[in-house]
């Protein structure tokens, strides 16, 4: 009769013991969202980080750069916000329905890496699997042929997709970060090489799952990046590489995919980002901590901070984390971070991309692939429904009252940018389906998205030229 009940008795107990420790682990682990892995996500360990100082190759093509205005210097665009508010080029309000043309394609190394715009010149960080080489692009905004190419060698396993970055440009400077984690700094105009970071061996950064998803920032001449290493923030001079000021690591973060928000606030400008521990508010003039919470941390935070009010800012992620709000307020001189509310993943989550802050309202799309508008207390105003969804998770933005959401299978639809209610004005099918995933650029009426391993330039523009 023991032995019968011991039979049963012992399996149960293990299976509640082992159901709870789950469950623990889900709710309590700082990063217990790894173990929820993206398709198609590599399970072999990835190459060495290779030499400290490599040596690359600048080569130099036939394209030349156009006249055409307009600019998306870096990641979300000139503010940081993933809203243009340029008016020289009148946006459609509806496309025929063949979708709007096509000024030109490419064809781009496997990755989910987002274009950057200025001078009439593309920019991105690609990757070249049959040389073994990150790849810092320049190409005519015109017609998409290479202006020139800069490429180093470094080993790299495919691990869902290669590059993943949008670099950030300004007249003088292109920075980027490569997808394990060399920071290269050239010549936006020439291509000519100026410095390079390899952080992981000289800043102990350990490269993120899926490689590297940060974003650097150009601001008064320094490169901002987050190494999350031996320190956790850096300015970088762009003309002579020296370092200006580090910001303490006091709590041992790691990098995650997320990118350095930066924002003003009491009079300071500051620079926010998600640790794998936390969030830090870090001083643009001289890299100190002005503020940290533990309120926020994930490991695998993909979507970077939004401002959305002063001293408000909003955080998301998916794979189960949710949402929270955070205001910041002054006191005795110091800044303090205070969560308002936090939201379950039903309500809102991102799991990719980071939410548009648009006249009072955020957007996005939740893990159940419907795009939300929210108010700033955290309610839903409304969802695209049921019968219409960005399945696998496709970027969005807003240009001139229009929100361009792409899913993942390359669909784009042209929507009102309201918070009356989704109303859908175009859709196309624009790419080939194939994890339509890249953050996407605009600038003059030129929209640039891409998939997995193509860059389409496409004619948004009311007018046709």
């Amino acid at each position: 009769m023991r032995s019968v009940f011991f039979s049963i008795a012992i399996p149960v107990f293990l299976a509640v013991l082992g159901g709870f420790l789950v469950y623990d682990l889900v709710n309590t682990a700082p990063d217990a969202e790894v173990s929820l892995r993206l398709p198609g996500e590599s399970e072999e360990p990835t190459e060495e980080v290779g030499p400290v100082k490599i040596e690359g190759e600048l080569a130099v093509f036939d394209g030349v750069g156009s006249d055409i205005a307009g600019a998306w210097p870096w990641f979300r665009g000139a503010n940081y916000d993933a809203i243009s508010l340029e008016k020289e080029v009148k946006l459609a309000g509806s496309w025929p329905d063949e979708g709007p043309g096509v000024v030109w394609s490419v064809d781009v190394g496997e990755g989910y890496a987002g274009p950057a715009i200025l001078n009439g010149k593309v920019y991105l960080v690609d990757y070249d699997k049959e040389k073994q080489c990150d790849v810092i692009r320049c190409l005519s905004l015109e017609d998409g042929r290479d202006i020139w190419r800069y490429s180093y060698p470094v080993k790299i396993k495919y691990n869902h997709g290669m590059s993943r970055t949008v670099p950030a440009v300004t007249d003088k400077y292109i920075v980027s970060m490569g997808p394990k984690c060399h920071v290269t700094c050239l010549d936006s105009e020439t291509g000519s090489f100026r410095w390079m970071l390899n952080l992981p061996r000289e800043y102990n950064t350990e490269v993120p799952l899926w490689y590297a998803g940060q974003c650097p920032l150009i601001e008064d001449g320094r490169a901002i990046i987050a190494p999350a290493g031996d320190v956790l923030m850096m300015a970088v001079d762009c003309q002579s590489g020296e370092v200006v000021w580090e910001a303490e690591n006091r709590h041992g973060w790691t990098m995650t995919h997320s990118s350095i928000l930066p924002m003003e606030f009491a009079g300071k400008r500051m620079y926010v980002y998600c640790g794998s521990g936390g969030v830090a508010g870090v001083s643009a003039e001289d890299g100190s901590i002005l503020w940290e919470t533990f309120d926020w941390k994930m490991r695998t935070n993909v979507p970077s901070p939004v401002v959305v009010g002063d001293g408000m800012i909003f955080f998301c992620a998916g794979y189960g984390k949710g949402s929270l709000m955070l205001r910041l307020t002054e006191a005795d001189g110091k800044i303090v971070p205070e969560t308002m509310f936090t939201l379950k993943p039903k309500v809102f989550g991102s799991e990719q991309h980071t939410p548009v802050f648009y006249d009072g309202h955020i957007y996005g799309v939740r893990p159940d692939w419907q795009l939300v508008c929210l108010d700033l207390e955290g309610s839903v105003v409304w969802t695209s429904s049921s019968s219409y969804d960005f399945k696998k998770l496709g970027p969005f933005m807003v240009a001139n009252g229009f929100i361009y959401a792409m899913n993942g299978e390359g669909k784009l639809t042209l929507a009102e940018a309201s918070s009356k209610g989704f109303k859908v004005l175009s859709e196309a099918q624009v790419l080939d389906g194939i994890e339509s995933w890249a953050p996407m650029a605009i600038a003059s009426g030129r929209l640039i998205v891409r998939d997995l391993t193509k860059m389409v330039c496409l004619d948004v523009g009311a007018a046709k030229r």
